[in-house]
């Protein structure tokens, strides 16, 4: 069949993005530092073995109107050393726990504007976490970076440090997009940046852009997708904005009458999927594209894609998340614990104790074969009871008793051409990857029908 914005709008309902299982909204505060620390111990006899790292840096020189991350704007050379203090006491606190034969496969630095702060900073956090740790042979070292504040130099420095991937939040080409989200425009020509990544032997270079912001039209955007295009990045992700001006109070500053309606995003959704799928990327999972030597269009033919709080990756890189800095998210194998969001409260806390734990949660292990399941289906689009069986292990009829499975269930979306099984196994066509989430909700038993508190699937 073919997608239309009538067909999304049919699946368009509220549901969780499932970036993690239960979602975050079922967090407690009632799990604090005092957990954490045992669920860092147990996570040594857990799987996977490799660990991930994940440095929250929430700094920004300048606030852009539609960002929903944990960033403050800069106050003072001061504060940003007393905050690296603290994220480096933190890994010297969590690293005490760690099995020291584990080693790290994969290191993530957002925020916030990473790049943003004395590149001596990143230094030294990256050698601190390197004569704590071991690393596997090819790790992979990436950092969000803001273009605005990105120079030849700098590109040239964060491959000294050891970073191979770059993941640049262009946004819009535009520069008055730029200017109705208070966001700079980049220092260089993006075609340079690119030029000097290649030349340091980046591995990795992705290109982010948003949709439905003001200004933007259908056109518009199409031009930014081509534009993204040529300058052949190795993955270009598309996000599509999300107003909560109840939420974010920044985001009323912007004029919502200049933004695109959602019939106008859907359009831009499935002209950018057509775009990029019709010059040789290739479409990975809900929002991202990749070209087909990338590692996670390999991953995605393998059935080896993975889902964390960073993005997507692979199975082979990805690890336990460690997460240091304020509102950072660890996520292993039974515990998922977040970091204090305040950034005076988080600093407080870790100078008084080494932790700053502020809501987390511990699975039971129904949950966790639910949260595989879920895993599976929404990176994959694929599910095989008897291969999670044996990750989880118990029995494949175990698996489908805990989710309450029923083939029945998949009806609506077997006859709509998303989904087929063969041989036991569940197949998600690549239209059904569209509403993937709707297809993951009915593996989660625990749903509630009310789902107010989460975004539209589509």
């Amino acid at each position: 069949m073919k997608v239309t914005p009538e067909f999304l709008n049919k699946y368009n309902k509220t549901g969780p993005r499932y970036t993690s299982y239960p979602p975050a909204t079922s967090f407690s505060p009632k799990f604090t530092s005092a957990d954490f620390i045992p669920a860092v111990a147990a996570s040594n006899r857990e799987q996977p073995e490799s660990i991930s790292i994940y440095v929250h840096i929430p700094f920004c020189p300048q606030l852009c109107h539609f960002c929903g991350c944990n960033t403050t704007a800069f106050e003072s050379a001061a504060k940003i050393r007393r905050y690296i203090d603290c994220v480096l006491k933190e890994i010297d606190t969590v690293a005490q726990h760690i099995d020291k034969s584990r080693k790290v496969s994969q290191i993530h630095w957002g925020g916030g504007t990473p790049n943003s702060i004395n590149f001596d900073y990143l230094a030294e956090i990256t050698e601190r976490i390197k004569s704590l740790f071991q690393f596997t042979d090819n790790p992979e070292i990436a950092i969000e970076c803001s273009p605005a504040y990105l120079t030849m130099e700098d590109i040239d420095r964060l491959a000294v440090i050891g970073f191979n991937r770059v993941s640049m939040g262009i946004q819009d080409f535009n520069p008055e997009v730029l200017k109705a989200i208070n966001r700079r425009p980049p220092k260089f020509p993006i075609e340079q940046v690119m030029d000097r990544l290649r030349q340091n032997n980046f591995k990795g270079i992705n290109l982010d852009l948003v949709y439905g912001l003001p200004l933007q039209t259908l056109e518009s955007f199409k031009e930014n997708v081509k534009k993204a295009i040529a300058l052949s990045p190795d993955r270009i992700v598309t996000f599509s904005y999300a107003h909560v001006p109840w939420v974010n109070s920044n985001q009323k500053k912007m004029d919502e009458t200049r933004m695109a309606g959602p019939e106008e995003k859907l359009q831009m959704l499935l002209a950018g999927y057509e775009i990029m799928t019709n010059n040789g990327y290739e479409a990975i999972g809900m929002d991202h594209f990749a070209k087909p030597t990338d590692n996670l269009a390999i991953a995605k033919h393998s059935k080896k894609l993975h889902r964390n709080f960073q993005g997507y990756c692979t199975r082979e890189t990805t690890g336990q998340v460690y997460a240091f800095g304020t509102s950072g998210i660890s996520q292993l194998w039974s515990t998922y614990a977040q970091n204090l969001k305040n950034l005076n409260q988080y600093m407080d806390a870790i100078e008084a104790t080494g932790l700053a734990i502020e809501r987390g949660y511990s699975l039971t292990k129904e949950e966790t074969v639910i949260r595989e399941v879920i895993n599976e289906v929404m990176c994959n689009g694929y599910l095989n009871f008897d291969d999670i069986a044996q990750r989880v292990k118990c029995t494949a009829d175990e698996v489908k008793a805990i989710t309450a499975y029923d083939s029945t269930m998949l009806l609506p979306f077997i006859e709509d051409g998303l989904v087929k099984i063969i041989d036991g196994n569940i197949h998600v066509s690549s239209d059904g990857m569209f509403v993937v989430r709707n297809i993951a909700m009915l593996f989660d038993p625990n749903l509630t029908n009310s789902t107010s508190q989460f975004s539209k699937t589509v």
